[in-house]
C-alpha cells in the first residue's frame, strides 16, 4: 500500500473537521449567502501565513515557532494562535476552504484570498513615522494590502465589468485592524491613551477609505470589524498593571483601555454608516468584536473556560497574567498549558481556537440578519 501523501492527509483532517464543526453549529452558517469567494484585509488576528512568507526573519516572529497550531494543524503555519482563526471558521460557515495567504504565490485561489498580515496598521508605515510611532513587525499597512488585492483582480479580471460579475458573489472583510496603530505607541513608547484617542479618527478615515476602494473594485457585500476590547488582554493588562482597583472593570479589564476601543469602534460604527449613505446599494455591515470577545467572559463557565484564568495566555511564563515579553509563546522553554481549550488567551493578545470557535459563531449569528442573503 502506498503511503498516504501530506496533503491527502490535510485534506482528510479538513474534512473531518468540517463535519464535527457542522455538527456542533449547524445553525451557525452563511451557507445561504452563497457566498464563492472571501477576501480578508487585516492583522494577526486573520494572518494566515502572510507575515512568515514576507519576512526573512522568522526567529524574531513567534507564530512562525511551534507550540502555534497544535491544536489543529500540529505544526507552526503563521497563524498567531494554538489552532484555526475565526477568518477559518468564517469560511467554513460558508462552505469554503481555508483562505490561502496572498503571499503563497503557488496558492489555489478561486475562493478568495488572505491579504492580511501580522502587525499590519490602518495608517501607512510614513505616515505613523511622522507621528514618531515605530512600526516594529510589518510595513504592508492595509494601503498596500488593497494594493496587492488590486494586482490579484487585474490578474483574473479582463475589465471592470468582467470583475463586477466575479465579485458579486463574494464577501470582503476589511479588517479587524487599527488596534495596532494605537499597541505600536502604548507598548514600545508609553504614550498617553488620550494621544491615541486623538489619532482614532485618522485610524478610522483610512479604514473607510480602504472600504470605498474595496467598493471601487467591485466588492459588494463588506463586514468591517472593531477592535477587541484590549484591556481584558494579557499584553495591555500586564504593561498598564495598577494597584488602584479603580482602573479595572467588573471583569478585571483595564477601563481606559477598554474606552479606547469603544471610542475606535463608535466612530467605525459612525464611518460605516456614513459609508452606506454614501453607497445604498452596497451591504456594509459592522462586526462586532468588542462584544463578541466580551461574551466569552462573560459566560466562561458555561462556555468550558476556567473561571480563574480568564485574563491568563495559555502559552507563556511570568506574572499574573503568565505573560513575559522577554520570554514570549514560541521561544524556547516558554511553557504552554496542557488544556488551551480552558483559556480564552492563547499569548499575550491573541485568542485560542476554542476562543475563536465560540466568537466567530457569537459574529456570524450578528451579521448573518444583516448580510442581506436571499
Amino acid at each position: 500500500m502506498k503511503m498516504m501523501a501530506a496533503n491527502d492527509k490535510a485534506l482528510i483532517l479538513f474534512i473531518c473537521f468540517m463535519i464535527s464543526q457542522a455538527a456542533m453549529a449547524a445553525d451557525t452558517n452563511l451557507i445561504g449567502c452563497y457566498f464563492d469567494q472571501i477576501y480578508q484585509l487585516g492583522d494577526s488576528t486573520a494572518d494566515t501565513g502572510n507575515y512568515i512568507l514576507e519576512t526573512s526573519n522568522l526567529t524574531a516572529f513567534p507564530c512562525a515557532n511551534p507550540p502555534y497550531g497544535e491544536t489543529f494543524f500540529k505544526k507552526a503555519t503563521g497563524r498567531c494562535s494554538d489552532g484555526i482563526l475565526m477568518i477559518d471558521y468564517l469560511a467554513m460557515a460558508a462552505g469554503l476552504p481555508f483562505l490561502n495567504p496572498y503571499k503563497n504565490i503557488d496558492a489555489d485561489f478561486r475562493h478568495g484570498v488572505n491579504f492580511a498580515v501580522a502587525g499590519a496598521t490602518a495608517l501607512p508605515a510614513h505616515v505613523l513615522a511622522a507621528k514618531n510611532i515605530p512600526v516594529t513587525r510589518s510595513h504592508s499597512s492595509l494601503d498596500v494590502q488593497l494594493d496587492w488585492m488590486f494586482s490579484h483582480f487585474n490578474s483574473i479580471c479582463l475589465d471592470y465589468d468582467d470583475c463586477t460579475r466575479i465579485l458579486k458573489s463574494a464577501l470582503f472583510v476589511v479588517g479587524k485592524i487599527g488596534p495596532d496603530d494605537y499597541s505600536y505607541p502604548l507598548l514600545l513608547q508609553g504614550r498617553p491613551v488620550e494621544e491615541m484617542k486623538a489619532m482614532a479618527p485618522e485610524v478610522v478615515d483610512a479604514i473607510a477609505d480602504g472600504v470605498r476602494r474595496v467598493i471601487k473594485s467591485g466588492g459588494v457585500k463588506i463586514v468591517v470589524p472593531g477592535s477587541f476590547p484590549i484591556g481584558c488582554l494579557p499584553v495591555f493588562l500586564t504593561d498598564f498593571q495598577t494597584n488602584n482597583t479603580a482602573e479595572y472593570d467588573e471583569h478585571h479589564c483595564l477601563k481606559r483601555l477598554n474606552d479606547l476601543a469603544i471610542y475606535h469602534n463608535d466612530l467605525l460604527k459612525q464611518a460605516i454608516e456614513d459609508l452606506k449613505k454614501e453607497h445604498p446599494k452596497i451591504v456594509i455591515v459592522y462586526g462586532d468584536y468588542y462584544n463578541a470577545f466580551l461574551n466569552l467572559i462573560r459566560n466562561a463557565q458555561n462556555l468550558g473556560f476556567d473561571q480563574g484564568k480568564l485574563q491568563k495566555a495559555c502559552c507563556g511564563t511570568g506574572g499574573e497574567y503568565n505573560f513575559d515579553i522577554t520570554r514570549t509563546c514560541g521561544t524556547a522553554g516558554v511553557p504552554v498549558c496542557p488544556e488551551p481549550e480552558k483559556f480564552i488567551s492563547w499569548d499575550e493578545a491573541h485568542m485560542t481556537q476554542h476562543g475563536y470557535q465560540i466568537m466567530s459563531d457569537w459574529v456570524i449569528n450578528d451579521i448573518l440578519p444583516k448580510l442581506e442573503c436571499h
